[in-house]
């Protein structure tokens, strides 16, 4: 076990990914520091998902260990697991004809037991999970009814009702307009900052990866290429070796993180310093 690796509860160490032959990442060691949010960035098909899914053992490595609170996270049954971290998938559907009540209520599954069925426990741990993301209005609400923004609140509630300290999310802000991605990921920011949870994320956005992420996990081609602080480590080297991507990294305005800005073209008119006037388009023309 390697130093870092024995101050946090979700680790993997020399982990080979793969689905049937074909081998998506290999060589992996990977932590996931206690009371983080972390967020694993990367081109497509480089294995974020991949990896979220052997860290919360819905896939089993080739080779390789992934350990949660130093046990294999393997010798777990699926409700062990479930009482100790939480997992939102990239895709997730809802039941027709499901209240949103019903279906955070789900989130106590693990809990249940043939001689422990539901409780007051139960019930609070639900109504919170609700409160937590704005979402206990909506409790009768059938979920087909909700608007994007709503729904993937209300899966929140649902893995937040399982009480568990580490939350894992795949791609949560995916088919989101921008207002609900920032609306989602703000919620995740309390819950990391107020609420002391650990999350492990999958993000595109990599200017939202910097400006959420205290640890940002950077893969490219089924390996790590870079890990640590987003301050430290996000460089327009990185960006333009990982996502093929010229650019400055400026500080983001308003939180000081690291900002991408993809560089223009040579010949783009609207370069500054650029020789020539820019062109318009006449009045009253739409561009675009």
């Amino acid at each position: 076990m390697s130093e870092s690796a024995r101050d946090v509860r979700l680790y993997g160490e020399g982990l080979t990914l793969a689905y049937d032959e074909r081998v998506v990442a290999s060589a992996l060691d990977v932590s996931i520091p206690d009371g983080s949010f972390t967020v694993i960035v990367g081109p497509n098909a480089c294995g974020k998902s991949t990896l979220l899914k052997a860290l919360s053992r819905m896939i089993r490595p080739r080779a390789g260990t992934v350990r949660l609170d130093a046990a294999p996270i393997s010798s777990y049954s699926a409700k062990e697991v479930a009482r100790l971290l939480g997992l939102l998938p990239q895709t997730s559907t809802a039941p027709g004809g499901i209240t949103v009540g019903d279906l955070v209520a789900r989130g106590r599954y693990p809990h249940q037991r043939l001689l422990r069925q539901w409780s007051a426990a139960d019930e609070d741990a639900v109504v919170a999970a609700m409160e937590m993301t704005s979402v206990r209005a909506l409790a009768d609400r059938f979920v087909e009814e909700l608007s994007g923004g709503q729904r993937q609140r209300v899966w929140l509630a649902m893995v937040l009702a399982q009480q568990t300290g580490i939350l894992l999310l795949d791609e949560p802000t995916t088919y989101l307009d921008l207002a609900h991605q920032v609306e989602v990921l703000d919620l995740c920011w309390d819950l990391h900052r107020g609420r002391g949870h650990t999350l492990v994320l999958v993000l595109h956005d990599l200017n939202q990866a910097c400006r959420y992420a205290t640890h940002l996990i950077v893969m490219k081609d089924g390996r790590i290429a870079a890990q640590g602080d987003p301050a430290r480590i996000v460089t327009a080297e990185l960006v333009e070796e990982v996502f093929g991507l010229p650019c400055r990294i400026i500080p983001d305005p308003e939180v000081g993180t690291p900002l991408v800005v993809p560089a223009a073209r040579p010949d783009d008119p609207r370069r500054l310093g650029a020789v020539g006037p820019v062109k318009t388009a006449p009045a009253g023309t739409h561009r675009g």
